[in-house]
């Protein structure tokens, strides 16, 4: 005859359903943190589409923009060390933090005149619209 090990749950069943709800609560949260570390807005305009990405506390070398495989990638890097020394009180407090979001660019995008500018810590990126190609016929012989 096997021993079955007794868990939290055989004993306290509603408070292990409980844990588990905050659990994948906090993972959840986890899982979606990157996309609030650099929130961004997607505007379509007549002429242009418009990304606005919060960036404040960023100093504008910190930030790359760059285009690969029809993707606008936004990426930031930012590091602070604040230390702070009074008689025999040290205190010193280091942050760092990579953020990284995509876009996937449509054909109507002029990828070839982008334009950018970073202002009171938002990032503003200007994408012309341009009229896509027509589909290419190709003749049945």
């Amino acid at each position: 005859m096997s021993k079955k090990s007794l868990t939290t749950r055989d004993f306290f069943p509603t408070l292990s359903l409980f844990d588990d709800f905050l659990k994948s609560f906090y993972e959840d949260e986890t899982e979606q943190e990157n996309l609030r570390l650099m929130p961004i807005d997607l505007i379509e305009h007549d002429d242009h589409y418009e990304v606005k990405a919060n960036l404040p506390g960023f100093n504008k070398k910190d930030i790359k923009i760059s285009l690969k495989d029809d993707e606008l990638i936004i990426e930031a890097t930012h590091s602070e060390k604040k230390e702070e020394k009074k008689g025999s009180y040290y205190r010193c407090e280091r942050y760092s933090g990579n953020y990284r979001r995509s876009i996937a660019l449509t054909e109507k995008c002029d990828a070839d005149s982008i334009d950018a500018k970073y202002e009171n810590g938002v990032l503003t990126i200007s994408i012309p619209k341009k009229e896509p190609k027509p589909a290419k016929q190709i003749a049945i012989k």
